[in-house]
C-alpha cells in the first residue's frame, strides 16, 4: 500500500465548483437544469455532502467535455482515503500467503 496522505483529497463537488463554475461564471440552477439533475441534488455535490454517482458522472463529462472516468475516480479517491481514515479495521486483516 502506498504511504498515507495527510491531507484527504479534494471532493470531487469542490473540483466542479473552483474548476468549473466559479471560472465559467456558471450557476447551481444553470448547471442542474443543463445536467437533467435537481438543484438541491447540485447544491450538495458542490457543498460536498454527497458523491458523484455513474450517472452522474456521464451527465458531467458530456456537459464538460471530460470523462466519466475522472468524476468516478475523483470519487473513488476521495471515497478511499475517508474509509482509510475513519476505519481501523481493515488494518488487522492479515494478507494471504500463496503457496505455488
Amino acid at each position: 500500500m502506498k504511504k498515507e496522505r495527510k491531507r484527504a483529497p479534494t471532493h470531487p463537488g469542490g473540483i466542479l465548483k473552483r474548476h468549473y463554475l466559479e471560472p465559467l461564471e456558471l450557476t447551481v440552477s444553470k448547471v442542474a437544469q443543463v445536467l437533467g439533475v435537481s438543484r438541491k441534488t447540485l447544491s450538495m455535490l458542490v457543498n460536498e455532502r454527497c458523491g458523484v454517482s455513474p450517472e452522474l458522472a456521464l451527465r458531467l463529462a458530456k456537459a464538460f467535455n471530460t470523462t466519466p472516468e475522472l468524476w468516478l475516480n475523483l470519487q473513488q479517491h476521495y471515497d478511499l482515503w475517508g474509509a482509510s481514515t475513519t476505519s481501523k479495521n481493515w488494518k488487522r486483516v492479515h494478507q494471504f500467503s500463496m503457496v505455488i
